[in-house]
């Protein structure tokens, strides 16, 4: 490891899955010159994580405390299991070190209040984000500033609505703010979609189709007009990352807790059945 390089710990229910692999290739080549590397791994799945860790050569530790001595962030990522996250940042939270945690970030937005309240604990910059906040789409919004954004539908695809609504929703919110006021959803098979309501009479629909080819995509309604936007799926992890080192150098996050939580909470509405019947106050 060269002198002075910046060093990442990736913390994981098991290390085998396709953000840790995502993020460590962007690592080693398109963000090189950044002078970040991953100083070590540690995941709860150890056999699969040991067996990763030697195949991608990286350092593996059997403790969240064994890995802390030999670097100077961390990132959780877990993408599939959100409900490992509360004990993951536990684990490295007391050491103070910057902490970005994977998508969907918490099972619920009880455990989302707790993981920024123990964050808050230990003085630890942490943020959280689906990597649909970073596309093509929020640049639009930023060229037409986001208080003149009236209305947007956005939509995406996945294995699950659970595991997937997080990244059309995020590209909703982090354009338009946190806002909301209601939700309501139409549909609970492969075919879903989630009404928001927003402060000062804006609205979005946001749709969630899974098991199909549903491309990520959005349109964005100024008082102007309407423009559609496919998402280039190609940069999303790459302007993730830079957002994430972002956060790292400067020892602060960058993105507004109140929309990771507002997402959350969306999420938790969606699942009950009131919401199916009309709209819920959030």
């Amino acid at each position: 490891m060269a002198r002075g390089q910046k060093r990442i710990g990736f913390v994981d229910n098991n290390l085998d899955n396709f953000h840790s692999n995502t993020y460590l290739k962007l690592l080693r080549n398109d963000l090189k010159k950044e002078g970040f590397v991953v100083g070590g791994g540690s995941g709860l799945a150890k056999r699969q994580s040991q067996l990763w860790a030697k195949e991608n050569k990286v350092a593996y530790f059997q403790t969240a405390a064994e890995l802390n001595a030999c670097v100077d962030y961390f990132m959780i990522l877990a993408p599939s299991d959100p409900e490992k996250h509360l004990e993951l940042c536990r684990s490295v939270f007391p050491f103070g070190k910057p902490t970005y945690v994977d998508k969907t970030f918490a099972p619920d937005v009880k455990t989302a209040r707790q993981i920024f309240a123990s964050a808050d604990r230990h003085k630890v910059p942490m943020q959280t984000t689906s990597a649909l906040r970073y596309s093509g789409v929020q640049d639009y919004v930023a060229e037409v500033g986001r208080k003149n954004v009236r209305h947007m539908v956005t939509w995406g695809g996945g294995r699950s609505f659970d595991e997937y609504a997080i990244h059309p929703l995020e590209m909703a919110i982090s354009c338009m703010g946190p806002g909301v006021r209601r939700v309501m959803r139409r549909g609970v098979g492969k075919q879903s979609q989630l009404l928001l309501d927003f402060s000062g009479g804006r609205t979005a629909v946001v749709n969630v189709y899974t098991n199909a080819r549903t491309p990520y995509a959005a349109s964005v309604t100024t008082t102007e007009g309407t423009k559609h936007i496919q998402v280039d799926s190609s940069q999303i992890f790459l302007n993730t990352a830079r957002a994430v080192l972002e956060m790292f150098k400067k020892r602060r996050p960058n993105i507004d807790r109140k929309e990771s939580l507002v997402i959350r909470r969306i999420q938790d509405v969606a699942g009950q059945k009131r919401a199916e019947k009309g709209f819920v106050k959030i």
